[in-house]
């Protein structure tokens, strides 16, 4: 059965209550990860993983403990690109699956829009969670739930 892991520090509200009741429905173990303690409800599948504070303390935690087939939720590409070089699957907040054939231009432009950024262009930075990205991450979580769990 594998496990899933989310990058709590960025993930939203809505995402997170989407994952709990996912994880209940389906007796799913998921650690939620950051470097801070993520209130969640009391749950025997549900675990939260408070890591030191520090760059990336809670990336290296993550992939320290990874499983091949596991799934890990996170929008932090260099961390995605290092959970599927260990097997993963890896899907957004969104319910934006990512592969190793989409991750590298997704990285690619992330490093253009940090150069326009650096030269003292604004880039507006990412859009708002909306009604239509809940429905697409809770309709592409339960689809990866249904076939691998």
């Amino acid at each position: 059965m594998p496990t899933l892991w989310i990058d709590a520090d960025a993930c939203p509200r809505v995402a997170r209550d989407i994952i709990v009741r996912a994880a209940e429905r389906t007796n799913t173990t998921t650690w939620f990860v950051a470097n801070h303690q993520v209130p969640l409800p009391a749950s025997r599948w549900v675990k939260s993983l408070a890591v030191a504070s520090g760059f990336d303390a809670a990336d290296h935690e993550i992939v320290a403990r990874l499983e091949k087939g596991d799934l890990l939720i996170t929008s932090d590409l260099p961390l995605a690109m290092e959970a599927l070089d260990k097997g993963a699957a890896v899907m957004t907040t969104r319910g934006e699956s990512l592969d190793h054939n989409n991750i590298r231009a997704r990285v690619q432009m992330r490093d253009f829009m940090e150069t326009l950024r650096a030269s003292g262009e604004h880039t507006g930075g990412p859009k708002g969670y909306s009604d239509s990205d809940r429905r697409e991450f809770a309709n592409a979580l339960d689809r990866w739930l249904a076939k691998n769990a």
